[in-house]
């Protein structure tokens, strides 16, 4: 079993043993997205592969608060804010935006990319190293300015 779902597994006893409901109801969500995941390609996550559900619920979550602000219910915003806090407790530490830029620079140059056709080839590379880490969105858009203002 990996690390992230033998700590995913520890956090779900804790919550029990305290009682703590809302938690355990999150984590045992975490849990059954994953398994549903394994069992849908009949195979064993890794770390990594189990990041990348756990981006997904994170993506999940901020367009429902989003959503949810702008509708004006704020409790369902608070709600989705709480199980948000709690997904990301399992994801690796966020890079800032100077690390972000340099992992992206370096890349590129080491690549040769030059444009924005370079760019698939850009992106490729640097998911593995940053997932979980940034947001893919930002990533991306990140590259594409990066590569707009190369040429």
């Amino acid at each position: 079993m990996s690390a992230l779902k033998t700590r995913l597994q520890d956090n779900i006893k804790d919550a029990m043993r305290a009682k703590d409901s809302e938690k355990l109801s999150v984590l045992r969500f975490i849990s059954a997205a994953i398994k549903q995941r394994e069992i849908d390609e009949r195979i064993e996550l890794s770390d990594a592969q189990c990041l990348e559900v756990l981006t997904k619920m994170t993506k999940q979550r901020r367009e429902s608060i989003e959503q949810f602000s702008e509708a004006g219910r704020i409790d369902l915003a608070d709600k989705e804010s709480a199980e948000l806090k709690i997904i990301e407790s399992f994801l690796p530490e966020q890079l800032d935006l100077t690390e972000l830029e340099r992992i992206i620079a370096k890349t590129i140059q080491e690549e040769g990319a030059v444009s924005i056709k370079d760019m698939a080839k850009v992106m490729a590379i640097i998911r593995p190293i940053v997932m979980g880490r940034a947001d893919m969105a930002m990533v991306s858009q990140k590259i594409k300015d990066h590569l707009a203002s190369a040429t």
